[in-house]
């Protein structure tokens, strides 16, 4: 497209899985971000939790200064942690909510324009349960949002099979969850990620026009699923063009496109999609983002 592809979206990128080790909260935050705010290719940058309110509060003072957007992941609390917000044992569901409440909080403490979060595992002869207790959590963290402010929470949609193995899961099921909670909350919404589109066994059309109306949030991502036997298999992130991996500069392409198509993107609403990418083995943070950079500029003059 000849169009500057700033009049279409915010470009952004998750920091805690662009340079590794800071999922938990510690680390070289402040170094890494730093790294991002001086990079005027991003406009918005996503965080996970920082444990240290100092460091806390000089990254929403970096992230203010380099006149960037900050959204907020809830997933690595749960994640790293083990937790399960549709865990049928109600004093762990009970943990989980708890723990994503917190993150909440440090969302609004970074003036956070969104809070994300993900579904557990599951048993099979127990998936409507599991169902009913994801709606119990998300109504909870909803209502606790909201009585903070305006900031969005959004569940974003992962494998139901492959690696994380998340109820939600199917997009029919992430459309069922959406249509319950949106009908009570104007603050719910979903997130989609173009590297978990291929482990849903779905096609684009298939994972996005269902949800078309519920969708706040994107992600730009690669995935390896051929073979369980090939390097960087599951739900990893790595580079675009990794070996046997699903996604490069077209896929990422047609992404965009479908994404345009669906609404989500439009001159009239500069939306947010962020690089979901992690290094792989040894290689450098700061060559992967690059990747990431150029592949998505060769995508843009293709949509």
């Amino acid at each position: 497209m000849n169009v500057s592809m700033r009049k279409y979206m915010k470009v952004g990128i998750i920091l805690h899985m662009a340079f590794d080790g800071l999922a938990k909260g510690e680390g070289p935050i402040l170094e890494n971000l730093e790294k991002i705010v001086k990079d005027d290719y991003f406009e918005v940058v996503e965080v996970t939790q920082i444990k240290d309110p100092m460091v806390r509060k000089a990254a929403a003072d970096m992230i203010k200064c380099g006149h960037m957007e900050v959204a907020y992941g809830g997933q690595p609390r749960l994640l790293t942690t083990g937790m399960n917000i549709n865990d049928l044992d109600e004093e762990k569901r009970k943990a989980a909510v708890q723990s994503l409440k917190e993150g909440i909080d440090e969302a609004y403490e970074l003036n956070a324009v969104g809070f994300s979060y993900l579904a557990g595992k599951y048993e099979e002869d127990r998936k409507e349960e599991a169902f009913q207790a994801l709606i119990k959590s998300s109504k909870e963290l909803c209502e606790y949002a909201k009585s903070k402010g305006d900031m969005p929470v959004v569940l974003e949609i992962f494998d139901y099979d492959i690696d994380k193995k998340s109820l939600i899961g199917p997009t029919y099921m992430a459309k069922r969850l959406a249509e319950i909670m949106t009908a009570e909350y104007d603050n719910f919404g979903l997130m989609v990620d173009s590297s978990h589109i291929p482990m849903l066994h779905e096609t684009l059309e298939e994972s996005l026009f269902p949800i078309k109306d519920y969708i706040k949030h994107a992600h730009m991502g690669n995935t390896v699923i051929k073979d369980s036997k090939y390097p960087a298999y599951g739900d990893t992130h790595p580079r675009f063009g990794f070996p046997n991996s699903e996604n490069d500069v077209e896929e990422l392409a047609d992404y965009l496109r479908m994404l345009i198509k669906i609404g989500y993107l439009s001159e009239n609403k500069r939306s947010i999609v962020s690089f979901e990418v992690k290094p792989f083995g040894n290689e450098d943070s700061e060559i992967v983002i690059a990747n990431a950079k150029r592949t998505l500029n060769l995508a843009w003059e293709l949509v």
